[in-house]
């Protein structure tokens, strides 16, 4: 099996290290990722300058591609340049963070998946949590073994290609994760902080909130709630932002209307 790596916290980061080491398991792996962390930049690409490329070694031995562009850059190019044959699978992370509720569309991680998806690839995102609180780094290497049969399964039982996926695991406890849980993408907008502080000059700047998940709204079956309670959790994702309900309530009523309506003046009243 073909796969292709990525992440948005850059190409050294440690989570995509632990993924790669795990991901040979399963098949061929080929990396490429940003050459520096491009959190927050979801499914931005390059248009406007070349993207630069640097291969990446471990002593003598490839490893990997590093690119000055977005994960959904590098996943462009991972197919269409440096696999030596269509990924069968593509995968995105470890993200050192959770990737939930709306954060999924700002999220790079997520965005790498999705980029994978459009290609008509299977595509999973993995994140782990982290606490900014206490400081406790995620658990890469362990995370990264555990993915390897939730992976296994999402593929085992979703044949149809294309699929996309995003697993979260949670803090690094005692006697967690709990289990693995199929949950729903949480939807209530978390709170936001802006932190104002002043520069050595008197002048204000700002920071956006540095844990947002502590924020979220909890709802119960979301992965937002499950990862708050310390299981793993499975959310599929469907990058078609169409809402299909009031779009058929919208063209059930124009039944019979000139679908031509800017020429209908009544439409607009």
């Amino acid at each position: 099996m073909q796969i292709l790596l990525t992440n948005d916290d850059g190409i050294h980061a440690p989570g995509i290290r632990s993924l790669q080491k795990a991901l040979s398991t399963l098949g061929e792996v080929e990396v490429v990722a940003p050459l520096s962390e491009q959190s927050g930049v979801g499914l931005s690409i390059t248009y406007l300058h070349p993207l630069m490329v640097h291969q990446e070694y471990e002593g003598e031995k490839h490893w990997g591609w590093a690119v000055a562009g977005s994960p959904a850059d590098c996943v462009k190019l991972g197919i269409l340049e440096f696999c030596p044959r269509r990924p069968d699978l593509i995968v995105s992370g470890i993200n050192s963070g959770s990737n939930v509720g709306i954060n999924v569309l700002y999220s790079g991680t997520v965005a790498g998946a999705i980029e994978g998806a459009f290609a008509g690839i299977t595509s999973i995102a993995v994140s782990a949590a982290s606490s900014f609180s206490n400081d406790i780094k995620p658990d890469y290497d362990e995370c990264a073994v555990q993915s390897i049969p939730i992976i296994q399964r999402l593929l085992k039982e979703n044949s149809k290609s294309g699929r996309l996926w995003n697993v979260n695991f949670p803090e690094t406890k005692e006697n967690w994760p709990r289990g693995v849980k199929w949950t729903s993408l949480g939807v209530k907008r978390h709170i936001d902080v802006m932190e104002k502080r002043t520069d050595p000059r008197g002048r204000p700047y700002y920071w956006s909130g540095l844990d947002p998940s502590s924020n979220h709204q909890l709802e119960d079956g979301t992965d937002i709630q499950e990862l708050s309670e310390g299981f793993v959790t499975v959310t599929p994702l469907n990058y078609d932002l169409t809402d299909h309900k009031q779009l058929d309530q919208s063209l059930s009523g124009q039944a019979g209307r000139d679908l031509h309506v800017e020429h209908d003046p009544d439409y607009y009243n």
